[in-house]
């Protein structure tokens, strides 16, 4: 039968990360290419005893329907954080609770974009993002970054000559480039911002996972209610627990509830409780200093093993955080004949092209150093590095 798909879902592509991994799925494949956390990392007897707890203490109460807000308790306690961590002055009525920050990409796009709308996003952006947005059907207008994140001449200039209704950042630690923006270019990009009605979209799953640097200030407090806020659990606890969250301003946040009861009612309320037991009764700085330190030394791995073995033209980025760095090839390459090369000797990585929103046959390529032990990543960018050294010779 010939059915009639929305011409939204038709004109919405697969994700391309998710097609990779099932390519990767051999278990002699190493794989650079997911955006996994390291499993080692996941506070699995803590999480069982605040399941149990909640289940002896709350019972049916937190197996019940809820609010769309979310569970109060969890959102003072991540309104506190932004207090504690970032100086930010947030109520928990501010607080969406999310099916992941994934969800709060889809709600914003049905709060703030209508068909043919104009979008900026980083060159190169976050595929999910390119992904989730794609499906409200906006003409996306790609601003490049530089060493110090968004090049602020080139956004002054795309505001001037459209009136996009957001702009979509990963500003710490940027997945796919591992860039992280500059204080001076947050307030500078802020600054042009404020000209306009466009709505800055802080997208920071990993702001929490720096280790090296200092951190740097959020957007909202250069742009106050002009920037939206999205966080997620999924890089500092589990991901699989799929919990998110967006902060924004009253008069934004009045209308992501209505997106959100028309799409799932609430997110996940048993989870919500067992996470917000879970920091009630553990450590987390200490956590996510263990985390921390685990993936320092991962990243520190994958660059020494890169400068060993990849060819000196082939620059790449040195994070501070986070968990992916990123690979520029030389003039007339391809990644995506790269990645098939890769495969063939069981090393995997994600190709540049699904990070442009106006690029195809891109010469980049994402690694990610999280999801592999230290001799692994040492043996699969060995590898790499002699396939790149075959392709550069061949082409």
């Amino acid at each position: 039968m010939q059915y009639d798909f929305s011409n939204r879902i038709l004109n919405s592509k697969k994700s391309f990360i998710r097609e990779i991994l099932k390519v990767t799925t051999n278990p002699d494949v190493i794989s650079f290419a997911g955006g996994l956390p390291n499993p080692a990392t996941f506070p699995v007897e803590e999480i069982r005893a605040a399941s149990d707890k909640v289940l002896r203490e709350a019972g049916a109460a937190a197996l019940q329907y809820s609010t769309t807000e979310g569970f109060l308790p969890l959102r003072e306690a991540i309104a506190q954080n932004y207090k504690d961590k970032k100086g930010l002055d947030v109520s928990p009525d501010e607080i969406l609770i999310t099916s992941g920050s994934q969800q709060g990409l889809d709600l914003i796009g049905k709060v703030l974009i209508n068909q043919g709308d104009d979008v900026l996003i980083e060159r190169p952006g976050y595929l999910g993002a390119i992904q989730a947005l794609s499906s409200f059907e906006p003409v996306f207008h790609s601003v490049a970054l530089n060493e110090n994140g968004i090049d602020v001449d080139a956004l002054e200039t795309a505001l001037a000559a459209h009136r996009p209704k957001l702009l979509y950042t990963v500003p710490n630690f940027q997945n796919p480039s591992g860039i992280t923006y500059s204080k001076q270019t947050r307030e500078a990009a802020a600054n042009v911002l404020k000209k306009s009605r466009t709505v800055l979209v802080e997208d920071d799953p990993y702001g929490e996972l720096r280790f090296l640097g200092e951190d740097e200030p959020s957007f909202r407090a250069f742009l106050g209610d002009q920037a939206v806020l999205l966080g997620s659990f999924s890089k500092i606890v589990a991901p699989g627990l799929r919990l998110g969250w967006v902060c924004a301003g009253h008069e934004i946040m009045e209308k992501l509830i209505v997106a959100k009861q028309a799409s799932d009612l609430h997110t996940n309320y048993f989870a919500q409780h067992v996470v917000y037991e879970y920091l009630a009764q553990n450590d987390l700085d200490a956590h996510i200093r263990m985390i921390r330190e685990m993936y320092g030394a991962q990243r520190e791995v994958m660059v020494s093993a890169i400068e060993e073995h990849f060819p000196k033209n082939v620059p790449f980025t040195r994070p501070e955080g986070g968990m992916f760095l990123w690979a520029t090839l030389p003039e007339g390459c391809a990644a995506t004949a790269l990645f098939e090369r890769a495969i063939q000797h069981n090393v995997a990585f994600v190709p540049g092209d699904p990070f442009y929103a106006d690029d195809t046959q891109a010469r980049t390529l994402r690694l990610n150093y999280t999801n592999s032990d230290e001799g692994a990543i040492r043996s699969g960018i060995a590898t790499l590095g002699g396939i790149i050294k075959d392709y550069l010779a061949e082409i």
